[in-house]
């Protein structure tokens, strides 16, 4: 081979490996944006406490589900906040399956809450993600009975107001809407059928002062995160856990800046600062049904 020839290969290669090196750093480039896209569509709108996925966060834990996501609290026995999207590939006509169970993916040392710790305590197993949500597949129905789900609730809480509100929710849903929805509750002590209480289960399981839900409406679609303006509905209800509630959870709306307020939570976290201030300032007025 010449010196000429032996020159231009030395160039083409070096050519070759520059061009592998741009290669390689655009390909580096690109995986700090993917890394940011949401685990779950369940935490399109952010994760509100910061939670993790380790057993130093025992008080903030994140679990997250293929049906929904929640921040689990060892010490209160039930979830700070569940998050989770309503849209109508979740609905269909797969029945109640009623199989509440304790929770076995949550750590293994931890004490996990059985069903039997709600008999004769005067409290519902209430849901946070309601069975009606998950009608899609049996199995997506099992998932919202699991314990990590469930709350202690007055009863007529559970099955008036709150019932209404998830009703009004799923007809959203039916008449073209998708929902996503962030439910929690803070604070110690409810009233049930049996009088005030702080916690059941041998103080295992807090009985929550409050219970709250957030719910961002928008017409079904995609590019959800984009199609997000200062006119999108948010309806934000903040409600006592007693039994004399009213049944109409219009009553009860509040903004979201009051609930980041009593729990500390940065709710729809992914959102543009300014965007964020405009839509957690509002106090829904619209339909109630």
């Amino acid at each position: 081979m010449t010196k000429r020839s032996l020159s231009s290969l030395k160039k083409y290669a070096s050519l070759v490996s520059l061009a592998l090196f741009i290669f390689s750093c655009k390909e580096i480039q690109v995986t700090p944006a993917t890394s940011q896209l949401p685990v779950s569509q369940h935490l399109v709108l952010g994760n509100p406490s910061q939670a993790v996925a380790s057993v130093s966060g025992s008080n903030n834990y994140l679990m997250v589900k293929k049906e929904y996501a929640l921040s689990y609290s060892r010490d209160r026995g039930n979830a700070n906040w569940v998050s989770w999207h309503v849209s109508k590939d979740w609905l269909g006509d797969a029945p109640r399956q009623d199989d509440f169970r304790a929770d076995a993916a949550l750590p293994s040392d931890w004490y996990k809450v059985t069903t039997s710790v709600y008999t004769g305590t005067g409290f519902d197993r209430g849901h946070n993600i309601p069975s009606g949500d998950r009608t899609n597949t049996i199995e997506a129905n099992s998932a919202t009975f699991l314990m990590t789900n469930i709350l202690p609730q007055a009863p007529t809480h559970n099955r008036e107001l709150w019932s209404n509100l998830e009703e009004y929710t799923r007809q959203l849903v039916n008449a073209g809407q998708e929902v996503y929805v962030i439910m929690g509750s803070y604070g110690t002590g409810g009233t049930g059928s049996n009088g005030p209480a702080t916690t059941i289960a041998n103080g295992r399981v807090t009985v929550p002062a409050q219970i709250w839900k957030v719910l961002v409406v928008l017409p079904d679609g995609d590019k959800d995160l984009e199609r997000i303006t200062t006119a999108t509905r948010v309806i934000a209800i903040n409600t006592p856990n007693n039994n004399t509630v009213r049944s109409d959870w219009g009553t009860y709306r509040t903004n979201i800046d009051l609930i980041e307020a009593n729990t500390g939570y940065d709710l729809l976290s992914v959102l543009p600062k300014q965007l964020q201030a405009v839509l957690e300032s509002k106090v829904d007025n619209g339909p109630t049904n």
